[in-house]
């Protein structure tokens, strides 16, 4: 007969059903209240026990001296007399309560009741000399002959002084002195009952409290729930409230969920300029590509609308195409370079080809270039800043430097009139090799300066696009690569004081 997998299976639900119905902070208390409970009834029941040996403890040293007393003054012969009634009298000084006081013969049989017990006598086990001698005055413990309170019981031989040796039967005799446990169990009780009432209090006094006490300490946890619903409402600005202890869990949790929570939004603002970027990237990127497109196309069509019946008429359309084809070539070859530049950026070494070089080289060859497009600019070679130009040793890709200053030179003669000036800077400064390039054009503004190295990023039209000026990623390139090379590029700028661009690289060695 196979078991079904449903009553074979384990299941904590079914062991702990208040586990999956209770609050955190109705855990807590319930917990710490069954510990509460544990521990009262814990040491109550050790004081109970405790009290309760002392109190047999102190009946027991009551019985022994009135067992003495009993024993010296006691007569063994049967006759009643005075020293019976002081043995009676000795008991009752020093026991309360029910008290049975016997004599015993040799045999163990009671010879004579002195002082009968009021209730039920203890039921004596057999208490011959040999037995009495074995406990050797010793209490201990009886039952009640009719199921009741338990009795304390000691045996003594008898002593009483000069009649010991009156008779040899009576030599032998002892006297039983015997004290119920009545009133010990009673105060026991008493003492039980009390403390059962004044634990009830404490707990609910406690539970109160401790409830109070529970959903204070768990008030910031309520404050990271409140803060972790906002989030998940897409308010990623919200944040845990630190509590003045920084180092408890709860500061360490409130602060680690700070400090994740700022990396989410950092990510989150990222991935949205990123798609911002992206965007803009590919509208600028159409843009650019259809002007050429659509002049290419206008030409074709009118071609073949017959537009063109002279010679001279298709000489110069196709000249026209000639010439946007190759900007569009430009284009495409600017886009491919940014995108392989995205993609080595974003491995850990860029596949550069790095040889020593010194950057006056560079800015000879720029000096040269720009003479070459404008021979009317008056073009210096200086330091940084002025002065003699220095060296400027850098471990670079020769190539890919050389793309940076052409297409700063390219930037200075597209935005600036023919014949400004232009100021061409090499050397080292501040433990950098430094290449720049100042013109003294109209300048840009603080938020032109700010988006200099924007991709498909134009001026206004004090810098504008003239019929020589590119699609606006010349400045993103030089940015690109002068990053690949560990370095960084500057713009300083402002409105008719012309700009200046700076390219700081590591020294080499």
């Amino acid at each position: 007969m196979s078991e079904s997998p449903e009553r074979g299976r384990f299941s904590l639900r079914g062991r702990f059903p208040l586990r999956g119905r209770l609050s955190l902070r109705g855990r807590l208390l319930a917990i710490a209240l069954l510990l509460l409970v544990v521990a009262l009834l814990g040491s109550n029941a050790l004081a109970v026990v405790l009290l309760q040996r002392d109190l047999v403890r102190q009946l027991d040293t009551r019985l022994r001296t009135a067992a003495t007393a009993t024993a010296r003054l006691t007569d063994p012969s049967d006759v009643a007399g005075d020293r019976t009634s002081r043995a009676r009298d000795a008991v009752e000084q020093q026991l309360t309560g029910d008290v049975h006081l016997a004599s015993l013969g040799p045999n163990g049989r009671v010879r004579r009741v002195i002082r009968p017990a009021a209730h039920s006598a203890p039921a004596l086990p057999p208490l011959d000399a040999a037995a009495v001698g074995e406990r050797g005055g010793r209490p201990f413990e009886a039952p009640a002959a009719d199921g009741g309170e338990a009795w304390r019981v000691i045996a003594v031989p008898l002593n009483a002084p000069g009649e010991q040796h009156k008779q040899a039967e009576h030599t032998h005799s002892s006297v039983v002195v015997a004290a119920s446990l009545a009133q010990v169990d009673a105060t026991i009780r008493q003492l039980g009952a009390r403390m059962l009432l004044i634990d009830s209090l404490v707990l609910a006094l406690l539970g109160g409290a401790g409830w109070f006490a529970v959903r204070a300490g768990l008030r910031p946890l309520r404050r990271v729930e409140t803060t972790a619903a906002a989030i998940a409402d897409g308010d990623l600005s919200s944040r845990v409230p630190e509590p003045a202890a920084s180092r408890t869990e709860l500061g360490r949790l409130a602060r680690a969920l700070n400090g994740m929570l700022d990396r989410v939004e950092e990510s989150d603002a990222a991935r949205a300029a990123a798609a911002e970027r992206m965007r803009r990237f590919i509208a600028d990127a159409s843009h650019e590509l259809r002007t050429p497109l659509f002049g290419v196309k206008g030409f074709t069509e009118l071609y073949r609308m017959g537009g063109m019946p002279e010679r001279a008429d298709v000489d110069a359309a196709m000249g026209r195409i000639e010439r946007e084809a190759a900007r569009l070539v430009r284009l495409v070859e600017d886009l491919l370079l940014l995108a392989r530049l995205d993609e080595d950026a974003a491995a850990a070494d860029p596949p550069l080809h790095l040889t020593p070089m010194d950057l006056r080289t560079l800015a000879v060859d720029a000096l040269h270039d720009l003479r070459a497009l404008d021979p009317r600019r008056p073009v210096t070679l200086t330091g940084p800043g002025g002065g003699p130009p220095g060296g400027a040793p850098v471990l670079g890709d020769e190539a890919r430097l050389r793309q940076v200053t052409s297409n700063l030179v390219g930037n200075a003669v597209a935005h600036t009139p023919p014949g400004t000036p232009v100021r061409i800077g090499v050397g080292t400064q501040g433990g950098l090799a430094v290449l720049e390039l100042h013109d003294e054009g109209p300048g840009m503004s603080e938020e032109q300066a700010a988006r200099a190295f924007d991709r498909f990023y134009r001026a206004d039209d004090a810098r504008g696009r003239t019929e020589r000026g590119g699609a606006g990623l010349g400045l993103a390139i030089v940015h690109s690569l002068v990053t690949a090379h560990h370095g960084r590029v500057e713009v300083r700028t402002a409105p008719a004081e012309g700009a200046t661009f700076r390219v700081l690289l590591p020294l080499d060695g």
